[in-house]
């Protein structure tokens, strides 16, 4: 063991008494207000098996059954001649051979494996987050060259957007985007959603592009520009590559709010990650569990974003 870990690791076990302190903390509170913790309950919101009803079509009679491992084969025949033949599970069986049905009588039902409520919310919420992320970073970029275009018309817009936008919450422009803009246009509230946030992470990630590129020194563009690159080419080559190594990090943590702000589009109806939550609470009748539930699902798609971008920044410092 080296002295830097000799040295470290009193810390590291103040670290753990820390985290245990807080758990005990956590469960001493719920034992207070008598909670009573139903974790078999929260498995079902995430997969669960479905049901589907297999009825008869028209008034005939149970003709034939035959078993097929678990299911059962069931066939049907009409007033008029016509065989209907169903394949249910063996279990959920409700007719006998010779039994007269009618028309929309239960015969059995398939079960099948399907997604659960929070899976569905957890995959609104990541594809909401890659589409607005990816047009936010357009926008963004776009946005924080205009602020350092020499032309004064695409300056003075692209402030007012940012101020506009920055000084507005994004609560706000959601309903603003969906109610005023949506209706008027006939747009759906998917696209209004992801239309605020693109907007909103846009102009935050303008100002970020704009302070990166003004950390540059100066005589990087005139050196470029020495060597015969135009102002475009300049910029594309030398300056933003450059600037993209030390913008990283603020980046990386405007896109991890990202994620966490696409639960506000819940407002419009939007059932991604939190509404989903709200809505398994509802029928579960378990406020923590499901709380914690989402908070840790919310932890797996930003926790990998962390990492993923500290490495890219060691490997991009590592190239200077």
């Amino acid at each position: 063991m080296t002295s830097k870990h000799r040295r470290n690791w009193p810390w590291h076990v103040l670290t753990g008494l820390i985290l245990v302190v807080i758990s005990l903390g956590l469960w001493y509170s719920t034992s207070l207000i008598s909670y009573e913790w139903r974790w078999n309950r929260v498995p079902q919101y995430f997969a669960y098996q479905h049901e589907e009803s297999q009825r008869a079509a028209d008034y005939g009679t149970v003709s034939a059954i035959s078993d097929s491992g678990d299911k059962a084969r069931v066939t049907l025949t009409a007033e008029g001649g016509d065989e209907q033949v169903l394949e249910v599970d063996r279990d959920s069986l409700q007719v006998s051979q010779g039994d007269d049905v009618s028309e929309g009588d239960q015969i059995g039902v398939t079960r099948h494996w399907a997604a659960g409520p929070l899976l569905w919310g957890l995959w609104t919420t990541l594809w909401i987050s890659v589409v607005s992320g990816a047009f936010g970073l357009l926008i963004g970029l776009f946005t924080g060259l205009c602020r350092l275009s020499s032309n004064p018309t695409l300056r003075d817009l692209s402030t007012v957007y940012v101020e506009l936008v920055r000084g507005t919450p994004l609560l706000v422009q959601i309903f603003i985007f969906y109610f005023f803009i949506g209706t008027v246009l006939n747009l759906s509230r998917e696209f209004a959603g992801v239309a605020a946030l693109a907007l909103f992470t846009g102009a935050y990630v303008g100002e970020i592009v704009r302070a990166g590129v003004q950390s540059i020194a100066r005589g990087q563009n005139e050196a470029a520009r020495s060597l015969g690159l135009t102002g475009p080419q300049s910029m594309r080559h030398v300056i933003l590559p450059q600037a993209f190594k030390r913008v990283l990090p603020p980046l990386a943590g405007q896109f991890i709010s990202l994620v966490k702000d696409t639960s506000l589009v819940s407002v419009i109806a939007i059932t991604e990650l939190t509404k989903s939550g709200r809505e398994a609470i509802t029928t579960s009748f378990s406020t923590f569990e499901i709380w914690f539930c989402v908070a840790a699902l919310y932890l797996v798609i930003n926790l990998p974003l962390s990492q993923i971008a500290s490495r890219l920044e060691r490997r991009l410092g590592k190239s200077d």
